[in-house]
């Protein structure tokens, strides 16, 4: 299996239980974490494909590292918790978790939910990848001829900047870090990834905005990243 599976828990016998069961049932690509913060680190700098989360952790609860990740991606999330009222599992699945297993669990129901939630994910991105053209607060991007209209004129880019603005628009009001932007377009992080990003974002603000001074499409979240702003 190539998915990348975060597992997020601070008892180190249920991290060893998990990832005997993966293993053994084909999943190679597994990364640890035992507090909130520790996860968050590796999501920001590792592509993962799904996180299985506890929410009893010793820095932050689980719903906390829930809506940080929510406000930079939108990596399935499958809650893993003692916590079984329904408040809690409410409380989960508004917060943007996917799917919600009680302690204590059959390794095999884990085993089933993630192929359940990949196998979800596989047909979406399928779906997506149908979908040539994009269009949203007048910028066209026809991905098939590779033409870009911004209020219906055509507008040259290079590469870079064409393919930044094509992630962008595959994923309005979504907020990226400089870090996962470069590992979208330019791929691994590399020396002054920071100033490539931040300067093709301000090149292309120059195309989109009618005012680049005062973006309103492209804006910077502080601390947080770059978003592509969709109103309808």
């Amino acid at each position: 299996m190539s998915e990348k599976i975060l597992l997020v828990d601070d008892e180190k016998g249920i991290i060893d239980m998990l990832k005997m069961a993966l293993s053994k049932n084909g999943y190679s690509h597994l990364y640890a974490a035992y507090s909130g913060e520790e996860a968050l680190n590796i999501v920001e700098k590792q592509p993962i494909d799904l996180i299985i989360l506890d929410i009893m952790l010793p820095d932050m609860d689980g719903f906390e590292v829930c809506k940080r990740i929510r406000s930079k991606c939108q990596t399935p999330i499958l809650f893993l918790s003692a916590k079984t009222t329904d408040f809690d599992v409410i409380s989960g699945l508004t917060l943007g978790g996917d799917d919600y297993i009680k302690k204590p669990f059959n390794p095999m129901e884990v085993i089933a939910r993630i192929k359940a939630i990949t196998r979800r994910q596989k047909l979406e991105n399928i779906q997506k990848a149908t979908t040539f053209i994009y269009e949203i607060e007048g910028i066209k991007v026809d991905m098939k001829e590779a033409v870009v209209l911004i209020n219906g004129s055509s507008v040259a880019m290079p590469l870079k900047e064409y393919e930044l603005l094509c992630f962008l628009i595959k994923h309005p009001n979504q907020v990226f870090s400089t870090a996962q932007l470069h590992r979208a377009v330019w791929g691994e992080l590399g020396r002054g990834y920071e100033n490539t990003v931040v300067v093709h974002i301000r090149r292309l603000r120059k195309k989109i905005e009618e005012n680049p001074s005062l973006p309103e499409k492209l804006i910077n979240i502080r601390g947080l990243g770059y978003k592509f702003v969709s109103k309808g």
